[in-house]
Parts: structure tokens; sequence; C-alpha cells
């Protein structure tokens, strides 16, 4: 579908998509009533058409009859932001792909409709403007595409770190009858500021650890940062300094100091003090003035915090507030009860604070049965 800005387009006309350099040809013009398509002689100013069975055209591109109009481009528009969120998986083993591609073009169709792919969590997640658009998504995608999907809110991104300074050491020994493995690792770990992420030092002094085992210690404690510890989630805000260890002429391996880094690391981890942090989200809450207190009891009712307001336009209310990610699973629905539909919301990533013990709790029991099996 397009709209005419400029000129007129009749069937069999040649275009220009965008910047390309090879033209089109438009072979059936339509204008769209519901389900009925008409089909016309020719679109001019103002009229919204559409034509058939040429892929190339995507959304935001510039149509143009001559090579030389490709700089002219749309000013970008402002689109809401998609925050509600649906992980999906197909249904039947083996349509993975099948999903992939379907994804592929209604994001193409639809800007407002972003994927993720978030490969912690092993899982696709669907985000759109609402309940409504997600089950609009859904329902194209077992009508046109053929696909049933499983659905489920999206998993919280949660993270761990350490609270407190500690130390670790571990001696890798291996002897198989030829040539064995050796590898001896001391570090030490402590905490740093939030969002700073890992940081990895290289201390050791006199080539107790020869320089080129260094990056298989590294390699060891980059395995634990993935995996967690606490919980299954991936360590951030840590540094972690390598200060001695041992080697042995001939049966020192990577694989040796690989394995003394991890386990040195898991050592200190168990010392530090471990913690489990929660996302923080910036809430922006567009709501009717009158409903401005029933929002304020609802955010302060999930652990959010009010950081301001301000009245864009008379009789609405712009409430901005900060709130754990985990307690807004059901706030869409909750806002839309309160406002009778005329409320709205954004949300973006703030940072990470750690989260209250009992939920701690709670995500490490949970992660236990897991951990056992694999």
């Amino acid at each position: 579908m397009f709209r005419v800005h400029q000129g007129r387009i009749t069937p069999g006309s040649q275009l220009y998509i965008g910047e390309g350099r090879k033209p089109i040809k438009a072979g059936h013009l339509y204008m769209l009533r519901g389900k009925t398509q008409t089909e016309v002689s020719v679109a001019v100013p103002g009229d919204i058409c559409a034509i058939a069975k040429i892929d190339d055209i995507q959304f935001d591109h510039i149509l143009h009859d001559s090579p030389e109009d490709s700089h002219i481009h749309a000013k970008p528009l402002e689109l809401p932001t998609s925050v509600f969120g649906l992980a999906v998986q197909p249904k039947k083993r083996g349509d993975e792909q099948r999903l992939s591609d379907a994804l592929h073009k209604l994001s193409a169709e639809d800007p407002c409709l972003k994927i993720e792919h978030v490969a912690q969590a092993n899982e696709t997640v669907l985000r759109g403007l609402g309940e409504m658009h997600l089950r609009t998504v859904l329902e194209k995608m077992s009508g046109q595409y053929k696909l049933e999907l499983d659905t489920r809110p999206p998993s919280i991104p949660y993270r761990e770190t350490v609270a407190a300074k500690a130390e670790g050491h571990s001696r890798h020994k291996k002897q198989t009858g030829g040539a064995g493995q050796f590898g001896e690792v001391f570090l030490r770990i402590e905490p740093l500021p939030r969002g700073a992420g890992f940081e990895f030092v290289d201390s050791v002094k006199g080539g107790a650890i020869p320089n080129q085992f260094i990056p298989s210690v590294e390699k060891g404690v980059r395995g634990v940062l993935e995996n967690g510890f606490l919980a299954g989630y991936p360590i951030q805000d840590v540094r972690v300094i390598v200060y001695d260890g041992k080697s042995h002429p001939v049966d020192s391996k990577d694989v040796a100091f690989m394995s003394a880094g991890r386990k040195a690391f898991l050592e200190a981890l168990g010392k530090a003090r471990p913690i489990i942090l929660e996302p923080i989200v910036n809430v922006e809450i567009q709501t009717p003035e009158e409903k401005m207190g029933d929002i304020a009891g609802e955010l302060s009712g999930h652990r959010g915090q009010i950081k301001g307001s301000d009245s864009p336009r008379p009789g609405t209310v712009q409430i901005n507030a900060q709130a754990p990610l985990s307690e807004l699973e059901h706030f869409p629905a909750r806002l839309k009860s309160i406002t009778a539909g005329h409320g709205s919301y954004s949300l973006d990533f703030s940072h990470y604070e750690p989260a209250p013990p009992l939920l701690q709790q709670k995500l490490v029991a949970a992660y236990k049965p897991r951990a056992e099996e694999e």
C-alpha cells in the first residue's frame, strides 16, 4: 500500500524504489475498501492505493519515476513504543524455520512489531503496542501462515553479581598414563559499580602462569559468567584479578588452566556474598487527571516509585515513575481497567538493583531442580 504525494501513477508505470537503480513495473492499481479490491486506472495526490507481487517495497520507502529523485527521503515517523511482549514457540517441532520466515515478513509489514531473540532464555519475543495488536498478529500467523504457537510472558532478564571481595584457588591435576594435565590458579574478585560489566586483570608476576595460558584462565572464568552461580543468570559488575599460580613444563595445557580458572572463580563467588539483580525500568504513563491517585496506588503496590508528573494538555497527567520489570507483567490490563481504556504507557530500561531477599530465595529455589537435571 502507498500514498501518492505528487504526480500520477497509472497501470504500467515504471517506478524506482528508494535509492534502487532497477525500475519496477506497476501492473494493476487497486483501491482497498475492507475486503474489496477495486481496480483503478489512475492514482493522483492524496490517493491511497495498493499494488501486488512486488516484494522489494518495504515500509517507509519512497517510490519515484526518475533515477535523479533517489535523494528524496521521508521524514522519519515517530512511532509509539512497542512495550507489550509475548514469548512464542511453535507447537509442532520442526516449524522453527517457518516461524522465523513468517516473523520476518510480518515485521517488515508492521513497523510497530518488534522481534527479539533472547539467547540466554532461548526464546523468541514478540513486542507490540498491546494485547489486541499481538492477538491480531497471532491470528494472522494461524490463518495466513498455518502456524500454531504456544505463548507465555517473556522471561525477566535477571542478573547476578557479588557484594564483597573474596579470593579463590584451584589446582587442576590429572595423570592418565602419558602426559598429564596441570594448572594452578590464585585469583581474587571484587564488585564493580552498577553497569560496569566485567573486567579481567592479569597481575601475575614472574611468569608463575606463562602468558600463553592467561587467555585459558579467562576463558574458564567467562564460562561461569555466562551460566551464573546462584540461579543460572549471567554475572556482571565483577572484576577478576589473577595474581598467582603454578605451571609444569610438560603437563601444563590450556584445558588445565581453563578448568583451574573456572573452579577458582566458583570458589571465590561462594565467599563473595553473591546476589541477584533485577531490572528496573522507567515508566511513562499518560492518564486522565482524575485517575492519577489510582495509578499512583497501583504503582506503589507493585514496588514502583513516582519520580514526577506533568500536564502535557488540559485534563491529562503524565506520570514518570520507576518500577521493577517483574512487577509490570499485568500492568497493561490493569491500566486499561483503571482508565477505561484512556491510559497509555511506555517503558525503557533504567538500571539493575538487588532483588528483595524473598524474590532471590524463590529464584534460587526454582533453579535448583533445573541445575540438578543438567
